[in-house]
C-alpha cells in the first residue's frame, strides 16, 4: 500500500502542485488536502492518513498551535513544509518528525529538488515512532546531579553525539541538564545550512552549557557544546593546546553532510579512549561504522534503545555491528554521561547550588 498523505497548506496552487507531484513514484498517495488547521482536524478523522505535510503560516490557527493540540490527542508523523527557519524549530519542539524548506521563487529546478526531498522525508516519517508527549525530558535525577556536580578542568575528555530524524528533541533531552562543567561536546545533527545556527541558539537558551554552531578552528573546551554547521563536515583535531574543530565543506559521506561517521572517525583517531560516543535516533546507518571505530579505539559508546527512538535506524545498525557498549532509553543517557565523566575525573566539592 502506498503511504497515505494529507497535505495541509492554504495556497491552492501549492496544494495542487504537491498533489500532482508527490505520487509520481507510486509509493506515496495524496488522499486529501486541507486549507487550514480546522479543516485538517476534520479531515484527519475521516481520512486517517499515515503522514501529514503541514505549512506553518496559515489563516486562523497556525501550524505550531495545531501540532501542540494534535500530538497529545492523535500522535501522527508530521513533515513541516515551510520557508520560515525560525518557526521550524518550534514545530520540531511541538512534535513534528521532519521538515523541508519551501523552494524559493526563481531558483532553477528548485521545485523538483524540493519534491524529491519531501518524498524522502515522507518515507522516513511513515516509519517514525511518534510519541504522544513530544516534549522529551531528561530525568529528574540528571537535573539534580547537574546542580551538584562540578568537574575539574580536564582537556583530555570529549563527548561526541550523532543524530538524525527525531534528533533535535532527543539531543535536547540529553544535554539540557548536563552540568556547566561537563567536558566539551561535539554534535552532528543532520540539518541543512541556516537551521543548525538557529538550533544551536535554541539549545544555548535552554542548557547549562554554552552552545554554538561550530566554526573552523573552534576550540573544544569544558562547558561548551559545538553543533556541526549544515553542509560542513566537522572533524576533531588536536594540537599542543588541546582539541579543536576542523569544519570544511565536502562531498556527502554515508548520505550526509555533515556526517556522523566523519565526526566519529576523527574522534576515534584523535581522542581514542578519552572519548564517549552517543548515537541517537535516526534513519539509515550514518554513525554506526564510526561508533564501532570509537569503541575499537577504547572509547565508551552508548546507543539509544528502540522504544525511545523516533526512528530506530542508526543506533540499531551500530548495535548490530557490536559498536555499542551499552544501549539505553533516552532519559537514562544524561545520567550515564554524568556518571561516566565522574568515574574519569575527581569532582570538586563545590558546585552549582540548588535553586
Amino acid at each position: 500500500m502506498p503511504i497515505q498523505v494529507l497535505v495541509v497548506d492554504d495556497s491552492v496552487l501549492f496544494r495542487t502542485k504537491l498533489q500532482l507531484s508527490l505520487g509520481s513514484d507510486g509509493d506515496i498517495k495524496v488522499i486529501g488536502c486541507a486549507v487550514s488547521a480546522a479543516d485538517a482536524a476534520e479531515k484527519l478523522e475521516l481520512l486517517k492518513p499515515d503522514v501529514i505535510t503541514l505549512d506553518i503560516e496559515m489563516p486562523g490557527e497556525n501550524g505550531i498551535d495545531f501540532l501542540k493540540e494534535l500530538m497529545p490527542r492523535l500522535p501522527i508523523p508530521v513533515v513541516v513544509v515551510s520557508s520560515m527557519c525560525s518557526r521550524t524549530m518550534d514545530a520540531l519542539a511541538a512534535g513534528a518528525v521532519e521538515f523541508v524548506r519551501k523552494p524559493e521563487a526563481g531558483e532553477p529546478n528548485a521545485f523538483d529538488r524540493f519534491v524529491g526531498d519531501l518524498r524522502e522525508k515522507i518515507r522516513i516519517a511513515a516509519k517514525a515512532r511518534v510519541h504522544s508527549s513530544p516534549a522529551l525530558a531528561a530525568s529528574s535525577l540528571a537535573a539534580k546531579l547537574a546542580r551538584k556536580a562540578a568537574f575539574p578542568p580536564d582537556q583530555r575528555l570529549v563527548i561526541a553525539i550523532g543524530a538524525s530524524t527525531g534528533g533535535t528533541e532527543a539531543i535536547l533531552a540529553v544535554v539540557r541538564d548536563l552540568p556547566a562543567t561537563m567536558p566539551g561536546i561535539v554534535i552532528v545533527q543532520h540539518m541543512p545550512a541556516n537551521f543548525t545556527r538557529l538550533y544551536a541558539e535554541r539549545l544555548d537558551k535552554l542548557c547549562n552549557m554554552h552552545v554554538k554552531e561550530a566554526q573552523d578552528r573552534d576550540r573544544v573546551v569544558q562547558g561548551q557544546i559545538l553543533i556541526a554547521a549544515g553542509e560542513f563536515h566537522m572533524r576533531l583535531r588536536r594540537d599542543t593546546n588541546g582539541y579543536y574543530i576542523q569544519s570544511q565543506r565536502g562531498e556527502k559521506v554515508s548520505g550526509h553532510c555533515p556526517s556522523v561517521d566523519v565526526l566519529f572517525d576523527s574522534v576515534a583517531e584523535t581522542a581514542g579512549k578519552d572519548a564517549i560516543g552517543v548515537l541517537l535516533t535516526g534513519m539509515g546507518a550514518d554513525g554506526a561504522q564510526g561508533l564501532l571505530k570509537m569503541r575499537q579505539a577504547g572509547a565508551y559508546t552508548i546507543g539509544q534503545d528502540k522504544a525511545s527512538c523516533v526512528v530506530y535506524g542508526m543506533p540499531m545498525e551500530a548495535y548490530k555491528l557490536g559498536a555499542v557498549c551499552r544501549q539505553l532509553p533516552l532519559d537514562a543517557i544524561p545520567n550515564e554521561l554524568i556518571f561516566s565523566v565522574s568515574k574519569r575525573t575527581k569532582p570538586s566539592s563545590a558546585g552549582k547550588e540548588d535553586s
